[in-house]
């Protein structure tokens, strides 16, 4: 350990002494190492991320009660949930008593035409982009702000509305906050989401390993220095390793300033209507010292394992590997190890069905490194068979056959983070089918639907509708009363009412002939139909009133509704209805709503003239697919990371590919003032980069397939590959490298010059 000290110890004083080009040489490595540091953190910050997220959202929401009302109780109705892309968190709020429960961030509950609002939606208020969503509360004045510990982010739209007319019809609740316990992930979205994170996060760590090789040609020559005053070969090697561990602290610090720089910004971004508080974004003690101790460790591993051939003598150095062709057989073996860890993860499961995670992370990562360690063989093998066209492809190919690591190295972070999105990829599509569900096309044809509004009677709801059709962007409107009664001699046996025109029954059942005074019931092959003339009575009180179905009660099939639901029960038209008193009355209001396509606003047209009849209604959008919430949440989480792993991954490759260059400044001045045009030397370091990406890429489609199958194989699904995603990931990282290149020309261009061959 003596020895370990000294050696470093004089290492750090020659790279601190070393001039500016040492100073440069550690500056790009710690910018490189910092980027991956700064993620890493992040990462580790993930957990307080979900569990900040989780508590505030715990905090507001609510559980009814069937409870009579109290001092402390109130009626709460929840609004539509959505204004143009902004998701909007709206709450209608009356108290029963003079001491109400009040939700987080809020002083005290609005008064009838009070509204609190967010921070974020106050300001969509006062611009023009919320003209539309002033005129549903006309008569609402804000009259404050919701503070941090009522808003799950800082982006979020969230507002909390007084108002009198929830008697009747809004839910009660003791107090704001919950304790229930969330249900567990099932295996799948666990597996889903333990793969997500592994394959994000191996893709930094190459990157890491990268960085730290930055001006190794360079490091490796100066070991020859050493050695000519008696350093034995060992000690040289721990003399550059302290150059390794140096960037690697320096990586350190510019990674903790660049996260919590970031954490100061964090709260300008929305992503997906999903912000983060800067509060929220503490990296875990624990794996954030592990990050503190396991860089600089594996800093100094990577540079002892990459000196192993590297030979420094008096006079120079010399590289062992020149001439030796790199071996398949190991390599081939980490990714078969993979896939036989993988195969034993799927049968060995436990008794409750779950997965043995321990087991897939080992084979996802064994795989994505088998992809790492093949492609410096597979770049091998290719470029000695490459003839090269033209002196820019010669230079190009002639470079990648002597040093064809480096290039390799450069692009080995996209090909694992390739491979890795494309076996995430593949697992989605693979278990969607369970996840997503489609609605049908009467969902596309009438996409708006209305619910539960206050009790109408027939005149108001024929008003309610005309006021509908006049709405912007609205093509057709099918409104109808609904009610539950319950069979008389089977209590348990609960049928639906509909009342409506003989136009909009046909949405719920085939009718054949119509005319209104008809009834009908409708028969469901899991319950059976309404008889005529049966007894019934009313479900809005223990004791109902009682009345007879008509005597002429014809049976029809049922047909699902532009929702997806099928209403088994009895369908009334208006004067049939009338001779029913309870039901002939007044009915709560719903129906369906098509709207023109070409009118983008046209939803929001629609919610707005329904909260200005009644702002106790509900209003949703119909999807042609409907997405569990779980899913979705897992997808977009795992969307967001891979953003920003992608542009971790740019940054980083901007800095290897500007490290090379630097390092081969002077042959590229020295061909310059020997007549080579720009435009050739230009073209040899496209092709440079070119060949290697285009075969790390296509090692990653097929580390990515096969990865993908075996995990779909272990989550017990069919083997399904998306093909117009895998394009769009392998297009999204070439375009990266692509543009990470172009950039580099100018700096290229500079190197050109004369000046570039001096020498120190």
């Amino acid at each position: 350990m003596r020895r370990w000290g000294h050696d470093l110890a004089l290492g750090t004083r020659l790279v601190v002494g070393g001039g500016p080009t040492a100073w440069l040489r550690l500056a790009m490595t710690a910018v490189g190492v910092g980027l991956g540091v700064a993620l890493l953190l992040l990462a580790t910050a993930a957990p307080t991320i979900l569990a900040g997220h989780r508590a505030r959202s715990d905090a507001r929401d609510f559980a009814f009660t069937d409870g009579p009302a109290t001092a402390h109780t109130v009626l709460i109705r929840q609004t539509p949930g959505s204004y143009r892309s902004h998701r909007i968190h709206g709450v209608l709020v009356q108290p029963d008593g003079a001491d109400p429960s009040v939700p987080p961030g809020l002083a005290r509950l609005p008064r009838p035409g009070e509204m609190v609002v967010s921070p974020a939606l106050r300001q969509l208020l006062a611009g023009p982009d919320g003209a539309e969503l002033r005129r549903r509360y006309p008569a609402a004045r804000v009259v404050g702000t919701i503070g941090d510990a009522g808003l799950a982010g800082p982006r979020e739209y969230a507002f909390y509305l007084g108002t009198d007319r929830l008697t009747g019809e809004g839910h009660r609740i003791t107090r704001f906050g919950t304790d229930q316990p969330r249900q567990p992930l099932d295996p799948t979205l666990l597996l889903l989401t333990v793969v997500g994170v592994t394959v994000l996060l191996v893709p930094v760590a190459v990157f890491v390993a990268t960085a730290v090789r930055f001006g190794s040609a360079a490091r490796d020559r100066q070991q020859a220095a050493p050695r000519l005053v008696g350093a034995d070969r060992a000690m040289t090697r721990r003399i550059a390793a302290a150059e390794a561990l140096l960037g690697a602290l320096a990586g350190l610090v510019v990674g903790a300033v660049l996260f919590f720089a970031g954490r100061q910004l964090v709260e300008l971004v929305e992503f997906d209507g999903i912000s983060v508080f800067g509060s929220d974004v503490r990296p875990q003690p624990v794996l954030a010292a592990l990050v503190a101790v396991a860089l600089p460790v594996a800093a100094v591993a990577v540079t002892l394992v990459a000196l192993r051939r590297v030979v420094a003598e008096p006079l120079g150095v010399v590289r062992q590997e020149a001439g030796r062709r790199r071996r398949l057989w190991w390599r081939l073996a980490v990714t078969a190890l993979g896939l036989a860890v993988l195969v034993l993860a799927g049968v060995g499961r436990d008794g409750a069905g779950g997965l043995k995670l321990q087991a897939t992370v080992a084979g996802v990562l064994l795989l994505l490194a088998g992809a790492a360690v093949l492609l410096p063989w597979l770049v091998e093998f290719v470029v000695r068979r490459l003839p090269g066209a033209g002196v820019s492809g010669q230079l190009a190919v002639r470079r990648l056959q002597l040093d064809g690591g480096t290039a390799a190295r450069a692009v080995t972070g996209i090909t694992v983070a390739v491979a890795g999105a494309i076996a995430l990829q593949t697992v989605f599509a693979g278990v969607s089918h369970g996840y997503v569900h489609r609605t049908g096309p009467a969902a596309s044809r009438r996409p708006v639907v209305i619910e539960n509004t206050v009790p109408m009677t027939a005149g108001q709801r024929a008003r309610f509708a005309a006021r509908l059709r006049h709405t912007d962007g609205v093509r057709r409107v099918e409104a109808y009363g609904s009610d539950t009664v319950a069979a008389v001699d089977d209590p348990d046996l609960f049928f639906s009412v509909v009342v409506a025109d003989c136009a909009t029954l046909r949405t719920f059942a085939a009718l054949g002939d119509c005319a209104d005074g008809d009834a009908f019931g409708v028969h469901d092959p899991d319950a059976r139909a309404p008889r005529p003339g049966e007894a019934v009575r009313t479900t809005d009180s223990p004791h109902g009133a009682r009345l007879r179905l008509p005597a002429r009660l014809r049976t029809v099939a049922a047909r699902s509704d532009p929702s997806g639901i099928t209403h088994a029960g009895l369908l009334l038209t208006p004067a049939a209805a009338r001779r029913l008193p309870v039901l002939g009355g007044r009915l709560p209001t719903s129906g369906f709503v098509a709207t023109d396509p070409a009118v983008p606003d046209a939803y929001d047209h629609v919610v707005t003239t329904t909260m200005r009849v009644d702002p106790t209604a509900s209003v949703f959008s119909l999807q042609g697919t409907q997405v569990d919430a779980r899913f979705d949440t897992v997808r977009r989480g795992l969307l967001l990371g891979a953003i920003a792993v992608l542009l971790v991954i740019g940054a980083s490759l901007l800095t290897t590919v500007l490290e090379q260059l630097r390092s081969r400044r002077r042959p590229l001045a020295v061909l310059s003032a020997f007549g080579a045009r720009r435009r050739t030397l230009t073209g040899s370091v496209l092709w440079q980069t070119a060949i290697p990406m285009f075969l790390g890429l296509l090692l990653a489609v097929a580390a990515g397939l096969v990865l993908g199958a075996a995990l779909l194989r272990l989550a017990r699904e069919t083997v399904w590959f998306d093909a117009a995603g895998i394009l769009g990931l392998t297009g999204a990282a070439a375009a990266v490298v692509a543009l990470v290149t172009l950039l580099n020309i100018p700096v290229l261009w500079r190197m050109m010059r004369p000046e570039a061959m001096r020498t120190e």
